[in-house]
């Protein structure tokens, strides 16, 4: 399935998922999602300065890194609301090389999708026990030094707030892919899009980087069919928890 071109169109038709009538939950998250995302972006002003100097002092490039990824907007039709998967444009702090290849992160993407372990890259599994210690991808030497800070401590994230605001994303929803990655998506997959992608979700307060492929999309699922503004608050709370303890940051 053909997903998205280098113009940032879709090549294939949307791919549409059950409609919703749930327009409270949806105007009152956005609302939340609003509030918080501009409170949150002007507390933490200061500490993006710092972070952006950091980045570029580390290594030649531009602070912030921009990429397309794949999410879904909500759209109005005559028995309710459904959800259309749209390409928008995710912001980050950059964390690699500028201009990193990326071959590796494709390879292990594809064998991360299709559950085979022994293709995942080295460092995957642990050297003495032989098991697997996180499904993220590691030693890689594309990433900048203050790159495995950002990331170790989830800093990297903090431009998304920016897509929170034009409604791109929202704060809790599940993580929005590439591409590419969206194209090795099975059918049963795509039940993940019938909400806004999140900056935290259900797999990323229970697992992390230590979740299978089809755990992450029991988890992004679960969340779907089971909305509600308590339990994002409660996936908020988590987060922070999850991101100060660094469990299961891989």
């Amino acid at each position: 399935m053909a997903v998205m071109g280098r113009d940032r169109t879709l090549d294939a038709p949307p791919v549409r998922v059950a409609p919703s009538r749930r327009g409270f939950y949806h105007r009152a998250k956005r609302l939340i999602d609003v509030t918080l995302s501009l409170l949150l972006l002007l507390a933490a002003l200061p500490l993006f300065v710092v972070i952006a100097v950091a980045v570029k002092l580390d290594s030649r490039g531009p602070a912030l890194f921009v990429q397309d990824r794949i999410g879904s907007q909500r759209r109005k039709v005559e028995d309710g609301h459904e959800w259309s998967i749209a390409p928008f444009r995710l912001f980050k702090f950059r964390t690699m090389v500028n201009g990193a290849d990326a071959t590796m992160h494709r390879q292990h993407i594809a064998a991360y999708i299709a559950g085979d372990d022994r293709r995942l890259s080295s460092g995957s599994l642990d050297p003495v026990t032989g098991e697997l210690k996180s499904y993220k991808l590691q030693q890689d030497a594309r990433i900048t030094r203050v790159g495995r800070i950002l990331r170790k401590s989830s800093l990297d994230e903090l431009p998304q707030l920016v897509n929170v605001l034009r409604g791109d994303m929202s704060l809790v929803g599940p993580r929005p892919p590439l591409a590419y990655e969206v194209d090795m998506f099975k059918a049963h997959h795509m039940g993940r899009f019938a909400c806004l992608p999140g900056i935290t979700g259900l797999a990323q307060i229970d697992g992390r980087c230590t979740l299978a492929f089809e755990e992450v999309i029991e988890r992004d699922l679960e969340y779907v069919h089971n909305t509600s503004l308590i339990r994002d608050a409660l996936i908020l709370l988590k987060t922070v928890q999850v991101v100060m303890s660094g469990e299961g940051a891989g």
